[in-house]
């Protein structure tokens, strides 16, 4: 089959090169490189990085937006069969929906219609899901709308990340396509309509989404500093001892259910790290990242700074 592929992310990494060994790509499209790092240096897109290591022969084009008319023009005489997305990050339009003779596929990774949208590796760890998985879907104008074709089903462990989470379904991600290009190549591919009634939807994270609020429950602000690592990070405040406060990344927390106090307050300090008070419980913070500084264990942030404890 004829197939162009569509992504930026690192998670579709695996499902390019599943694609580039059946030797049916006929192209690649992604963003444009970004200013990125503290130098604002142009950065390429993880996707155009690993075409150009293994498969620079295939045509790459990166608009700023897939509704140009030459970017429709491109894929029109590429004449692709069947068209493959994941992690992309721009909404294709019609005119591209349909230029494939045979199907457009989505690469979801999440089990819709939960957690449609930008973030859905980080919504099922915050939201304490017991499993995760793999959707392709034909794709809609609509937002991860379109009917589901097949689903691959994995558990969330006790202690997944979400980088963690990412790294299995990037590597489930062509076991799945790979059954789906097989079905549409017999012409025995299947369509499932979605249950609307029964969608969540997420959006990109931003400094408001990572921000920690003490007074919610320590196991919700557990699994919401586990969603959002390894970046961007969840970012708390830490009372100072001269009445002010502290922000730090929380890289990694341990939840204490029994401990409790005033939300935000630092109950103890000890070599195994510094105890905060939540809504109900308490987080054992183990690793954090001050400002301008890297990762260290909270145990040696505390013997730095002057925190205060509570009596």
């Amino acid at each position: 089959m004829r197939i162009l592929f569509a992504g930026t992310g690192d998670i579709g990494i695996p499902s390019l090169r599943y694609l580039v060994e059946r030797q049916e790509l006929l192209g690649v499209l992604t963003q444009p490189d970004r200013p990125a790092g503290r130098h604002r240096e142009l950065k390429s897109p993880a996707i155009k990085e690993e075409v150009l290591r293994v498969a620079p022969q295939v045509p790459l084009l990166q608009p700023e937006s897939p509704r140009q008319s030459e970017v429709i023009s491109w894929v029109h005489e590429l004449a692709p069969e069947v068209m493959v997305t994941m992690a992309y990050g721009r909404i294709l339009p019609r005119e591209l929906l349909e230029a494939p003779s045979l199907a457009c596929l989505n690469i979801h990774a999440s089990l819709l219609p939960r957690h449609r949208g930008a973030s859905p590796i980080q919504s099922a760890i915050a939201a304490g899901d017991a499993v995760s998985g793999i959707t392709i879907m034909y794709m809609a104008e609509g937002l991860d709308t379109g009917d589901i074709l097949l689903e691959k089903r994995i558990p969330i462990r006790r202690r997944e990340s979400a980088g963690s989470l990412s790294d299995r379904l990037a590597e489930l991600a062509p076991v799945a396509l790979a059954e789906a290009l097989d079905l549409i190549e017999a012409r025995k591919a299947p369509r499932t309509v979605q249950h609307h009634e029964l969608a969540t939807h997420t959006g990109k994270i931003g400094r408001e989404e990572s921000l920690i609020d003490w007074s919610r429950p320590a196991a919700e602000l557990e699994r919401k500093i586990r969603s959002l690592q390894p970046r961007p990070g969840a970012v708390g405040s830490l009372p100072s001892a001269s009445g002010g406060s502290v922000l730090v990344k929380i890289h990694s927390a341990i939840l204490c259910q029994r401990s409790k106090g005033t939300p935000g307050s630092v109950l103890r300090i000890d070599p195994r790290g510094i105890l905060v008070a939540c809504g109900e419980g308490a987080l054992l913070l183990r690793m954090i990242q001050p400002e301008g500084r890297g990762r260290m264990p909270s145990a040696a942030f505390a013997r730095g700074h002057s925190l205060q404890v509570s009596a």
